[in-house]
């Protein structure tokens, strides 16, 4: 059986690929995302609907890039406190005076 670091480090774990909000406003939230999507190609045309969708691909890849930094801040943070309560530690929390971060 392979650990689940195994399994990560060789790219057999992609959560961003499985994961579907579980939120009951996620499914028609979506659904008006495409309809409206629609509506612009047909009101812009092609040429600006392009070019907008250039844009909303770059809007993406930083929102992309922020889930992503979120995500390790996250891991962080839940690794330090597995750390403290392992410990039974708790002059690990961040102190500014001490120059210790997360």
């Amino acid at each position: 059986m392979k650990t689940i670091l195994e399994a990560l480090y060789r790219g057999q774990i992609q959560p961003e690929e499985t994961i579907v909000p579980s939120h009951p406003e996620y499914r028609p939230l979506s659904r008006q995302i495409s309809a409206q999507t629609e509506q612009w190609r047909n009101r812009l045309g092609e040429e600006a609907f392009r070019e907008l969708e250039e844009y909303l691909d770059l809007c993406d890849s930083v929102e992309s890039m922020h889930v992503e930094a979120a995500f390790l801040q996250g891991f962080r943070l839940g690794a330090n406190i597995m750390i403290e309560v392992m410990s039974k530690r708790e002059e690990l929390a961040p102190n500014p005076a001490s120059g210790l971060s997360l």
